[in-house]
């Protein structure tokens, strides 16, 4: 099985292509441009690289989010325009999930967070346990320095909203605030496509005309229109 797997959560965009053999391609970029500009032409230099047609790509995975809205909703245009143009088949991967599996074997728990402007982060809670990881808790969208105050116990923080807020988390929560290093705080693409892969084998397909990223929360559009009725 060979999956083509998209991540446009952040501006650290990108493209993978893997197999059951392993990771065959990946781009990543993170450049002042929109993932509407770069994103085909990394899927043919990935394509072309690999020696590879889509013909011969089995399934399309993308990060379904939470994170840009704009790139989320440009990611998963753009595959389902792949599995409309293919036949190809669709699977969603969760972005936080796919940051938290660049820690596997992780002893304390992996939080990720991405920014989610306003002061506030995209941010889960994981475990590694039997070879995977479990959800403690699911996305939301939270002050960063509300999230596990009064937990205990370490916990590794990855992700660009890690980053930016690690002032606050330090605050909140001291001691316990593990931070990741900096080349793993980012989204994976060729983690979308080893999550993909794993989901397509359960047979765990999104239906493409009605397939919706995660935004968690509403978009600043929403919240004004709602405000207006």
């Amino acid at each position: 099985m060979k999956v083509l797997a998209l991540e446009t959560s952040t501006m650290l965009g990108g493209v993978a292509i893997a197999d059951e053999h392993g990771l065959i391609a990946e781009i990543r970029l993170n450049v002042r441009t929109t993932h509407s500009e770069r994103m085909m032409t990394a899927i043919d230099w990935a394509l072309k690289q690999s020696d590879l047609t889509l013909d011969q790509i089995d399934t399309i995975a993308v990060a379904s989010g939470p994170g840009s809205f704009t790139g989320l909703r440009i990611g998963l245009a753009t595959a389902k325009g792949l599995c409309y143009a293919t036949g190809k088949s669709l699977v969603l991967v969760p972005t936080l999930e796919a940051v938290a599996w660049n820690f596997p074997y992780c002893t304390h728990p992996v939080c990720v967070m991405l920014d989610a402007r306003k002061g506030e982060v995209y941010t889960a809670l994981f475990l590694w346990k039997d070879d995977t990881f479990v959800t403690l808790v699911p996305e939301t969208s939270i002050r960063p320095e509300d999230f596990l105050r009064g937990g205990s116990g370490p916990v590794v923080f990855a992700g660009e909203g890690a980053i930016r807020y690690w002032d606050r988390i330090l605050s909140a929560i001291g001691e316990r605030a593990l931070a990741a290093p900096l080349h793993k705080t980012v989204p994976s693409p060729s983690n979308i496509a080893l999550l993909g892969m794993h989901k397509a084998r359960r047979s765990e397909f999104a239906h493409v005309a009605t397939a919706e990223p995660l935004y968690v929360r509403k978009s600043e559009a929403e919240v004004k229109w709602s405000e207006s009725q």
